[in-house]
C-alpha cells in the first residue's frame, strides 16, 4: 500500500508494535525444553489480547499463529511438538493484521549456550538487514537494497538465500511492490516511492543459496543445510529515508 494519511500511519504503527512485541517476547522464551507449539501459543496470546489476527493463518490457512523455523529450516516452519535443545538456531516470524492493516517482522535467536560462529552470524544478519534499510528513501532504486546487502555479505564471506525476497505490505500481507531482491539483481529497474510500505528481510547464510521445499507443504530448508538467519522489519518510505513500524520496545 501507499500511505495517504496520518490515520494510515497510526494504524501501521499500532500493528507494527504488536508484532514486534510478540517477536521479542517469544524470542525471550527460546530456552532448552520449550516446544515450538508453546512458543507459538505465547505469540498467539499477545496477538489475540491486542485484537490482532495472525496473517499466515487468515491469509494462507497456515497451521500456526506464527512461523518458527529451527536450524536447517529457514522459513515457514510449523509450530508443533519439536522440543528446542541447547544450541538450536531458531527463527521467529510474526505477521498479523489489525483493522485491515498488516505488519511483518522476524528475527533469529540462539537457544541456550551460544556458539561463537552462530553469534557472529546473528550479529551480521542484523547488519545485513540494516545495510538494506539504510538505502530506503523516496525515489531510491530498489536494486540498491540488494546491492548493499550483497556487498556486505560478500565481504563477510556469507551467502544469501536468493528465492526468498522482501515485499510490499500494508493492506494485505504480500502486495506491490512484489519480490524486492535482497541480493544484487541487474534486471531490477523499479524505484521506491514516498509512502510505500515494504519489508526488508535478507536471509544470510554460511553457505546456502536456495530455500527448498520440505515434506509438510510449508517448511523451507537451506539447500546446503548451513546455518542461516533472517531479520525483518516493516517500514514506510519517506522523503529522506524511512520510518520503521516494528522496532519494538
Amino acid at each position: 500500500m501507499t500511505v495517504s494519511s496520518e490515520k494510515d500511519l497510526d494504524h501501521l504503527r499500532r500493528i507494527g508494535r504488536i508484532c514486534a512485541r510478540a517477536r521479542d517476547v517469544m524470542g525471550a522464551a527460546v530456552v532448552p525444553g520449550i516446544t515450538t507449539a508453546e512458543l507459538d501459543h505465547i505469540g498467539r496470546k499477545i496477538l489475540e489480547d491486542a485484537g490482532a489476527v495472525s496473517a499466515p493463518e487468515a491469509e494462507y490457512k497456515f497451521p500456526g499463529a506464527t512461523c518458527i523455523s529451527v536450524n536447517e529450516a529457514v522459513a515457514h516452519g510449523i509450530p508443533g511438538d519439536q522440543v528446542l535443545a541447547d544450541g538450536d538456531l531458531v527463527n521467529i516470524d510474526v505477521s498479523a493484521s489489525l483493522d485491515g492493516y498488516f505488519s511483518d517482522t522476524g528475527a533469529s535467536f540462539i537457544c541456550g549456550t551460544p556458539k561463537p560462529e552462530i553469534v557472529k552470524l546473528c550479529e551480521d544478519g542484523k547488519k545485513a538487514m540494516w545495510a538494506g534499510i539504510k538505502v530506503v528513501r523516496d525515489k531510491a532504486p530498489i536494486r540498491e537494497i540488494g546491492l548493499k546487502i550483497e556487498s556486505f555479505a560478500r565481504k563477510g564471506g556469507y551467502t544469501l538465500i536468493r528465492n526468498l525476497a522482501s515485499h510490499g505490505i500494508g493492506k494485505s500481507l504480500h502486495e506491490h511492490p512484489h519480490t524486492i531482491p535482497t541480493w544484487d539483481d541487474p534486471k531490477e529497474r523499479r524505484s521506491l516511492k514516498k509512502g510505500q510500505v515494504i519489508t526488508i528481510e535478507p536471509f544470510l547464510s554460511y553457505g546456502a543459496k536456495w530455500a527448498l521445499d520440505g515434506d509438510d507443504g510449508w517448511t523451507l530448508f537451506a539447500d546446503t543445510g548451513d546455518a542461516t538467519v533472517q531479520y525483518e522489519h516493516t517500514l514506510v518510505v519517506t522523503d529522506k529515508g524511512y520510518e520503521i513500524m516494528t522496532l519494538g520496545g
